[in-house]
């Protein structure tokens, strides 16, 4: 299987151009902490489960500011924060299933917008 991206089916354009995943309780937990930086247009998926859903982040330990993008199952926008910086935290947010974490700025040049419809593939 290629590498996936991930794309704004709303408006058309690519997000970013490299998903990497956080499936695992330790991938999960670990995110981006301690991390000197991301990878120009990659993401990291933070995947929640039916019973753990993944509606909340938090920047703690991170050197650098995100982008953040919550997604229903449907990958459905439910949430955008833009330029959260480090020992952040974001309120839960309702119906969010996970989460797209991407370098700060990144939804400037690639807008995403609550209500957007995302899609993962290659």
């Amino acid at each position: 299987m290629g590498a996936m991206k991930l794309f704004n089916k709303s408006r058309g354009h690519e997000v970013a151009g490299e998903v990497r995943l956080a499936r695992t309780f330790l991938e999960r937990t670990l995110g981006l902490m301690g991390k000197k930086s991301m990878v120009e247009g990659s993401t990291l998926w933070i995947q929640g489960s039916r019973f753990i859903p993944c509606n909340s982040i938090h920047t703690c330990f991170m050197n650098f500011s995100i982008d953040a993008v919550f997604v229903d199952r449907e990958l459905k926008v439910r949430a955008v924060y833009r330029d959260l910086k480090p020992w952040r935290m974001t309120a839960p947010v309702r119906g969010a299933q996970s989460v797209f974490e991407l370098p700060g700025g990144t939804l400037s040049a690639s807008p995403v917008e609550v209500g957007d419809q995302l899609h993962v593939g290659a």
